[in-house]
């Protein structure tokens, strides 16, 4: 059996909770202090809140998404074991406001038509995905939704994007992103 690896959920209903995930290339759960950093961002409640994690991975943002009200929350992951073992947590926690979703974050995004207030997006490094995908977000991102993203350096949004908060944590780069606004 693959070595599990454990991330604590920091907030919220289900504060302290620890959530498994096995070792899998590139996944790096999203560290306590960079969370933490986050959701002070989003203002700490995520109550009704719709949040789309497309690179799930260990779910740590997605179950902390959900520990502090999130109204739904969409996990995609595309590595059948780490789906497995994300089942097996939202089942552990009773996370019955969570939709699974087997399959790569950029098809899956094109295939989704929900609205989301808050899209995580902390996609494998050095496969240059954001490009990709930040141009796709537009229509699933409600008018003032934000976008998380981490990456394996400073990040530059391209055209229609404002990075709103930023931060490095190591080798890690994150920033919240907002759609532009035109000025008068």
């Amino acid at each position: 059996m693959a070595q599990q690896s454990k991330v604590r959920i920091i907030a919220g209903e289900w504060r302290g909770r620890l959530v498994n995930f096995p070792q899998a290339e590139g996944l790096r759960p999203t560290p306590d202090r960079v969370r933490e950093t986050l959701f002070n961002w989003l203002g700490q409640t995520l109550d009704g809140k719709t949040c789309l994690d497309l690179f799930a991975g260990s779910g740590a943002l997605g179950f902390e998404a959900l520990s502090r009200g999130a109204r739904r929350v969409v996990m995609a992951e595309q590595n059948p074991q780490v789906l497995k073992s994300l089942q097996e947590n939202a089942r552990k926690l009773g996370a019955d406001r969570l939709v699974l979703v087997a399959g790569d974050g950029l098809k899956t995004l094109s295939r989704e038509g929900e609205v989301f207030d808050v899209i995580f997006l902390d996609p494998p490094f050095h496969h240059g995905i954001l490009p990709l995908l930040l141009p796709l977000l537009s229509d699933r991102l409600a008018p003032d939704g934000l976008v998380y993203a981490e990456t394996e350096q400073a990040l530059e949004p391209g055209e229609g994007w404002e990075v709103w908060r930023s931060g490095r944590a190591g080798k890690v780069f994150y920033c919240l992103l907002k759609r532009k606004t035109e000025g008068p």
